[in-house]
């Protein structure tokens, strides 16, 4: 994954804080629907700078792909597979409710490990970015 950043200053350590607007599918054309009232907050982090950029310059970052597909299966796919697993999995018993009750809390169970991989990647550091050119 690569995103556009601006360089807001340098580490000791050879690595860089950047800022990285907030990217959202509804485009922030506030003026047009104002639906989420929200405005967009730009996003803080420390990436490797081995490429030597400067305070104050575009970057190109860069993430393992890898890593974010991982992520995107664990949080969306794992929680709707259960959900569709357990509901066609009880209809045969012959009880919607059951069906409903039952995916529903499968869908739920999916999540948890989500919020346990999303933890121990805080514990340990976070993702880890690195600045691949100057824009």
């Amino acid at each position: 994954m690569t995103q556009i950043a601006t360089i807001d200053k340098l580490l000791p350590d050879g690595r860089a804080e950047i800022v990285v607007a907030r990217q959202s599918a509804c485009a922030h054309d506030c003026h047009e629907c104002a639906g989420c009232g929200g405005t967009p907050t730009p996003i803080r982090a420390v990436v490797d700078n081995p490429v030597g950029a400067k305070a104050g310059e575009k970057v190109v970052v860069e993430s393992s792909t890898r890593q974010v597909f991982g992520i995107i299966l664990l949080v969306y796919m794992v929680p709707v597979a259960l959900f569709f697993l357990a509901y066609f999995t009880t209809s045969s018993l012959g009880s919607e409710g059951l069906s409903i009750a039952a995916s529903i809390l499968a869908f739920f169970c999916g999540i948890v490990p989500a919020v346990l991989y999303d933890r121990r990647v805080k514990q340990s550091g976070g993702m880890r970015f690195t600045i691949v050119r100057t824009f």
